[in-house]
C-alpha cells in the first residue's frame, strides 16, 4: 500500500467521491470534502489515476459536517452528508457547468442556480429494505450475529447492514420496520439466506405520498397464509396509517417483483400521489401509484421539475408534444391541459398501463402512449402518421438517448426540445451532438437527492 501525505482535497467528484491531485495523478477517495488535508492510502493505483481511502485528517474542512445519520459510510446511501448542503448544491452545479464545457464543447452556457429541495432528511417517498439472517459486522469486534433488517452493503448482494433509523423517510417508516423486526424475531420466524436462497422472510417496500397514503409491500420466499396473514393483520391493527397493503410470494434467485403476482390483502388497491397544476387555473395532478408504478421519489421536487418543463415549454395550446422516454406518463399528464396533442413513447409496458390510467384518473383524452423503444419506434413513418412535433419532451435514463432518436430529431426539427438528464455527462453528449441545429437557451438544474452526488438537469433547445 502506497501512502499519500498532507494531500489537500481539491473536489467532489460526480461518482460521489472526493478528488485530490498528487503531481500529474488523480485520487480519488470516498468522504472526503473539498478543503480537507489528508493523508490518503493507495489500494488501486493507474498511470493517471488512483482510488484509495483516507487514514488521517491534518486539517477540516470549513465546509465538513457532523453526519447526521448513525449509519453514515456503511450502508452506502447519503454519501454527503458529512458535506454541508451549500457545499453540495456547489459541486451538484459544477458537475452540471464541467459537463456542458468539456463534453457538451459549450464555451458559455447559460446555467441557471440549481434549485434546493424544501426538505433534506425525509424527502423520500419509497424505500426497500432486506431480511438477512446474520447481520453485516460494523467492526472487527463486533459479534452480534442477530437477524437484519435493512441496506444491501455497496457491492455485496449477500450483505445486509441492519437499519436503527434511516432519515430518508418521514414516519412511520421507522416504526414499522422495527416493529416488523420484532414481531418476525418473536414469532420465530426465519430470516433469509441470501447465498442459500432460503428463509421466510426477503424483502419490505414502504412507499407514501404527500396526500397521506401509505403502502407497506411484504415479500416472502414461501407460500405460508397460517404464517403470513396474522403478521400482516398485526401491522395493519398497530399502523392503521397503512392505506394499502399487498404480499409476494418470491421464490427466485433475485429479487425482483415486477414480473411475480403482487396480491393485495387490505386497504386500497393504490396510493394517490397529487401535485399542484401548472397554471393557477388549473386542476391538481393525480397519479394513482401501485405496487411496481415508477414515480420520482422526491414528489415536492418533482412538481417543481414539471412545472419548470412546462414554463421551457410555454404551451399556447396549439402545440404537438412527443414525450419521449415517458415512464408512468407523468410530464405527459401533467401538460396535457395546455397543450394540444401528447404522445408519449416508452418502453416497458407496465409503464404504459400505468400512463394510461393516469390519462383516465385526470380525464385526459388529448394523450396518447405507445409501448416501444424510442429509436425503434420514431420514424418518418411514425410522424407522418400520428402528426408533427412542434416540441419534444425527452427524459432518457442515465445513458442518455439512443444515436437513433437524435439523428430523428436533427431531421424532424421540432421547434423546441426540452430535455431532462439524470446523468449530465450524457445530456452534454446528446447536446453537442444537437448543436448543428439546436442552441442551448439556457437550462436549470434541480437537487431531487440531497446529501447524494446526483443531480437532475432541465435543459432547454431551440431551433437555430
Amino acid at each position: 500500500m502506497r501512502l499519500l501525505e498532507n494531500i489537500e482535497i481539491t473536489d467532489a467528484g460526480s461518482e460521489g467521491n472526493a478528488v485530490a491531485r498528487h503531481g500529474d495523478m488523480v485520487v480519488f477517495v470516498p468522504f472526503g470534502v473539498p478543503g480537507d488535508i489528508v493523508d490518503i492510502e493507495l489500494f488501486r493505483s493507474k498511470r493517471s489515476y488512483a482510488e484509495g481511502k483516507i487514514v488521517r485528517f491534518h486539517r477540516y474542512s470549513e465546509n465538513r459536517i457532523e453526519p447526521f445519520c448513525s449509519h453514515f459510510g456503511i450502508c452506502g446511501g447519503c454519501r454527503w452528508q458529512q458535506m454541508n448542503y451549500e457545499t453540495q448544491l456547489h459541486y451538484k452545479q459544477k458537475q452540471v457547468e464541467d459537463s456542458f464545457k468539456r463534453i457538451g464543447k459549450l464555451e458559455n452556457p447559460f446555467i441557471r442556480p440549481i434549485l434546493a429541495s424544501a426538505a433534506t432528511p425525509g424527502y423520500r417517498n419509497k424505500l426497500e429494505f432486506t431480511f438477512s439472517a446474520h447481520r453485516w459486522f460494523t467492526s472487527p469486534n463486533d459479534g452480534d450475529d442477530s437477524p437484519a433488517l435493512g441496506f444491501h452493503i455497496p457491492k455485496r448482494w449477500d450483505k445486509i447492514l441492519n437499519i436503527d433509523h434511516c432519515y430518508l423517510m418521514e414516519e412511520p417508516v421507522n416504526a414499522i420496520r422495527l416493529e416488523t423486526k420484532r414481531y418476525a424475531i418473536e414469532k420465530g420466524l426465519s430470516f433469509y439466506e441470501a447465498r442459500n436462497y432460503n428463509g421466510l422472510l426477503r424483502n419490505m417496500i414502504l412507499r407514501s405520498t404527500t396526500t397521506g397514503d401509505l403502502m407497506l409491500i411484504m415479500i416472502y420466499r414461501d407460500d405460508e397464509p397460517k404464517v403470513i396473514f396474522p403478521m400482516l393483520d398485526h401491522l395493519g391493527q398497530v399502523f392503521p396509517q397503512i392505506t394499502s397493503m399487498y404480499y409476494v410470494i418470491n421464490g427466485k434467485q433475485n429479487d425482483v417483483i415486477s414480473d411475480l403476482e403482487l396480491r393485495h390483502y387490505a386497504g386500497s388497491r393504490y396510493i394517490t400521489e397529487k401535485l399542484p397544476p401548472f397554471r393557477d387555473s388549473g386542476r391538481e395532478v393525480s397519479f394513482r401509484i401501485g405496487p411496481v408504478s415508477f414515480f420520482q421519489t422526491n414528489p415536492v421536487q418533482a412538481g417543481k421539475l414539471f412545472r419548470l418543463v412546462a414554463d421551457y415549454l410555454s404551451p399556447a395550446g396549439t402545440e404537438m408534444v412527443y414525450d419521449l422516454y415517458t415512464g408512468t406518463g407523468t410530464i405527459a399528464n401533467y401538460i396535457a391541459p395546455y397543450v394540444r396533442e401528447v404522445i408519449g413513447i416508452e418502453s416497458v409496458a407496465s409503464a404504459v398501463a400505468d400512463a394510461a390510467v393516469n390519462a383516465r384518473l385526470n380525464g385526459h383524452t388529448n394523450l396518447q402512449f405507445f409501448a416501444a423503444e424510442a429509436e425503434k419506434l420514431l420514424s418518418p413513418e411514425f410522424i407522418s402518421a400520428h402528426g408533427h412535433p412542434d416540441a419534444v419532451i425527452t427524459d432518457p435514463p442515465r445513458n442518455g438517448m439512443h444515436e437513433k432518436v437524435v439523428r430523428t430529431l436533427l431531421s424532424v426539427l421540432p421547434e423546441k426540445i426540452v430535455y431532462v438528464s439524470c446523468n449530465p455527462a450524457t445530456q452534454a453528449r446528446d447536446l453537442y451532438l444537437l448543436k448543428e441545429r439546436y442552441t442551448l437557451a439556457e437550462c436549470q438544474p434541480v437537487d431531487m437527492f440531497p446529501h447524494t452526488q446526483h443531480v437532475e438537469n432541465v435543459a432547454l433547445l431551440t431551433l437555430a
